[in-house]
Parts: C-alpha cells; structure tokens; sequence
C-alpha cells in the first residue's frame, strides 16, 4: 500500500488544490480532496495525512528545477552582454520540450515565466515538509522500493492528453468550464475509484488538478511513466512524469 499525495501548486495556499489516494498494487482510490486554508501551512496540512507504517509519494505539479544552460549562461553574465544560446534552451527544460513533442501541451517555461514563483513556492513547501517529518524527501527515479517520502514533478495537462487520445482534452478551468470538469471525471472515474462526494472537482480545476496528479503519480508507480532520456540532465532540471 502506497499513498499519493497530488498537490497542485500555486503561490497562494487558497488556491493549492490537494487530493489524497492509496495505491495497493492494483488500483488506484481517492479518498481526500480540498483546498489549501488560513489556519494551517500547506506543508502542516500535507504532513498531518502521512501514515507511519506505509510510503508516501508526493506527486506534484510544478516545476523543480529549472534549465541548466540559465544556470550556465546567466553565472557569469554581465548586464549587455549577448545570450549565446537561443531562447528555446535557454528558459525551457528538456522535460518541457519532450513533453510538447509526445503530447502537443507545452509547460509554462520555468525560466521565463511566472510559473517560477511557484516553483520556488513548491520547493518550500517540501523544505518546509522536510523539517517538519525529519525525512530528506528524495525526488523518485523508479517505481520500486520507494522509500518513506518521496516526490515526483507532474503535469495534469499532459497526463490528460495522453489519457483521453484520441480524444480532444476539454475546457475545464474557471466558472465556464463546469461542463469540462464533468466530462473529464467520468472519463478518469474509469481509472480511479473516486469518493462518494465529488462536488469540490466539479466545482473547482484546482481540485481537479489535484485528482489527476494522483493519477499520474499511480502511473508512475505502475511504470506506464515515460522515463527521462537523459538521466544527468533530468536529475539537473527535473522530469515531468507523463503516461506512455
């Protein structure tokens, strides 16, 4: 038995969607879904779910790392000087450009775009995390022998993609996307044993969100994930884990 945490990220706690799932070797069951709240820290709310005698992996999306060639170019960069590698590499990660490549949805680039306040919001919260459970909360490379708490970086928007092909992915986010929302948990209530009260994920996409990282944290632990191609650049910049 292994418990998922999926943790849809953002830079307010209020609009951090979280969802709790247990994986027992064969299937997949939700069990807690809500929001991120006032009265206690993400990082508290998340730590207070973990069992003690079981793995935790905690599936989440945001990015957890950022381009290597940033790094190279900007550690010596003075104000003026040219960039000598072009935009595409240098604000995108390789998992980025893999991911658009298989699934035709792009990451938001971590080295050019807002997504990086919640990408250093997510690594917080598991140094916060780390601190409070004693654990060093390694990111996972494989699916066997996971150890206590581990993390895993994923993409709701890829994981659906390749879940509903050939189907087109609906719209789901905000007030209009209520009809999306319905149609995407019927679709992924046929992976996923969902809890009798649902209302939240058809009420709000973070929540959804949240549901889905589940899922995609179930794939990778069954090995339907797609691995890194090249494993030193993954472990630099991070790997989205998306289904085959």
């Amino acid at each position: 038995m292994i418990t998922i945490i999926g943790i849809d990220c953002a830079t307010q706690a209020q609009k951090t969607g979280l969802a709790v799932g247990t994986w027992n070797g064969t299937a997949v069951s939700l069990h807690t879904i809500t929001l991120g709240s006032k009265t206690a820290t993400l990082a508290q709310t998340i730590a207070s779910w973990l069992p003690t005698n079981t793995p935790t992996l905690l599936a989440i999306d945001a990015p957890l790392g950022w381009p290597a060639d940033l790094g190279d170019q900007l550690a010596s960069h003075q104000a003026g000087d040219s960039l000598l590698v072009p935009p595409n590499t240098l604000f995108r990660r390789t998992t980025d450009r893999h991911i658009w490549q298989r699934t035709g949805k792009l990451p938001l680039d971590v080295g050019a775009d807002r997504i990086a306040r919640t990408a250093h919001a997510a690594l917080a919260l598991l140094a916060e995390l780390r601190q409070l459970t004693g654990h060093p909360i390694p990111l996972a490379w494989q699916p066997q022998n996971p150890p206590p708490l581990s993390a895993i970086e994923v993409y709701p928007a890829g994981t659906l993609k390749m879940a509903l092909a050939p189907e087109r992915v609906p719209s789901y986010k905000g007030k209009e996307g209520g009809n999306g929302r319905n149609a995407i948990l019927s679709k992924i209530k046929q992976e996923i044993t969902l809890p009798s009260e649902t209302r939240l994920l058809l009420q709000n996409d973070d929540a959804l969100d949240a549901a889905i990282c589940v899922l995609a944290g179930a794939d990778f632990l069954q090995g339907r994930a797609e691995p890194p191609t090249g494993w030193p650049q993954a472990k630099k910049e991070g790997w989205i884990w998306t289904r085959r």
